[in-house]
């Protein structure tokens, strides 16, 4: 499977693609990589993100898993950047309960592009993070995507 590694403020991450399309976004960085023109332009996308300078991603994914979590990580992709959504309304949107909606978030394979960090608890509060560092990577995207939406 063709990987490739970036630096980014959260540290490396790793991006796997198979047929044309990324399947997962992990922490860390693999010896082995093998660049190709969608990992090229996503690690590109995801450099202008960091930078300030993207706050959509337009990168063919297909993460792999089961019918009900790939209808909740498309809902998480319709949160606009900066914005936040609560377990309960995200399970609204997808005709489910709050718990499989937080276990599905919590399987995402391919965070910061699905946007699984702009899921919070219903009354506010931050809530969890299955990624590096948890909760303080979660604060770390939701601040730089609220800072990017100043004048």
């Amino acid at each position: 499977m063709p990987q490739l590694s970036l630096l980014t403020p959260l540290g490396d991450l790793t991006l796997s693609e198979e047929d044309g399309a990324i399947v997962s976004l992990d922490w860390g960085r693999v010896a082995a990589q093998q660049p190709t023109a969608v990992l090229r332009d996503a690690a590109e996308q995801l450099q202008d993100y960091f930078d300030g300078k993207r706050r959509h991603f337009q990168i063919p994914v297909a993460p792999h898993g089961t019918a009900f979590q790939r209808r909740v990580w498309a809902a998480l992709q319709q949160i606009p950047p900066g914005q936040t959504r609560s377990y309960r309304d995200l399970a609204r949107a997808v005709a489910s309960g709050a718990r499989a909606v937080g276990q599905a978030n919590g399987k995402n394979p391919i965070p910061i592009i699905i946007p699984c960090h702009r899921v919070v608890a219903a009354d506010g509060s931050i809530g969890g993070y299955s990624g590096h560092d948890g909760i303080a990577t979660k604060s770390f995207l939701l601040d730089l995507e609220r800072r990017e939406l100043l004048p």
